[in-house]
């Protein structure tokens, strides 16, 4: 995994598929066991399916999220292949390379959302919702940007153990984003 809080990106906005015309999925995930999912503050997860016009590697989604201003990158990644959420933090994962069938909620949750991701297609998570890759559909190429709102702190990992609670707490008071993190003005998550 690699991590960016040290590198000094260009701030450089990438062409985006016009909002009128963008594939975007909500789903409120009910709790399950000690999964929170969007039980808490009520916040969809949100799916934003073929952000770019054009194909998009991981410096110029990094680039294009330091000029929004909104989220920091910080690695380059997979989804891990457990189930877990975050307590301290929302998180943006953006698919820039291979694709991968993921689960939002958590193995065995009823409203859980399994569905592919490819490149282009962007999930912000809300703390809370459990994810993990279920399977890299091209052996072992599925990449991800994650990143996470500017000033968060640093993200926990949670499993939905006994003994997380007072982590989970935290949540209610956690602040949503001003701006969405890939459109800034007007975009998906501002809507939420």
């Amino acid at each position: 995994m690699r991590n960016h809080r040290s590198l000094t990106l260009e701030k450089k906005l990438l062409p985006l598929t016009p909002l009128s015309a963008l594939r975007v999925e909500r789903h409120q995930i009910p709790a399950h066991g000690l999964i929170p999912n969007t039980s808490i503050q009520h916040r969809p997860l949100i799916i934003y399916r073929n952000l770019f016009p054009t194909p998009a590697d991981a410096s110029q989604i990094e680039s294009h999220l330091v000029a929004v201003g909104v989220c920091e990158p910080m690695w380059r990644y997979p989804l891990y292949p457990d189930d877990h959420f975050h307590t301290t933090a929302h998180e943006l994962v953006i698919c820039h390379r291979g694709r991968a069938r993921v689960n939002f909620g958590g193995e065995g949750c009823p409203g859980a959302v399994v569905t592919e991701v490819q490149p282009g297609d962007a999930v912000f998570i809300p703390a809370g919702v459990s994810h993990r890759t279920v399977e890299d559909l091209e052996g072992g190429g599925f990449e991800m940007v994650g990143s996470y709102p500017v000033n968060s702190e640093h993200w926990d990992m949670c499993y939905g153990k006994p003994g997380e609670e007072e982590h989970i707490a935290n949540i209610k008071d956690l602040p949503w984003v001003e701006k969405d993190p890939i459109y800034g003005d007007g975009g998906p998550a501002v809507q939420a």
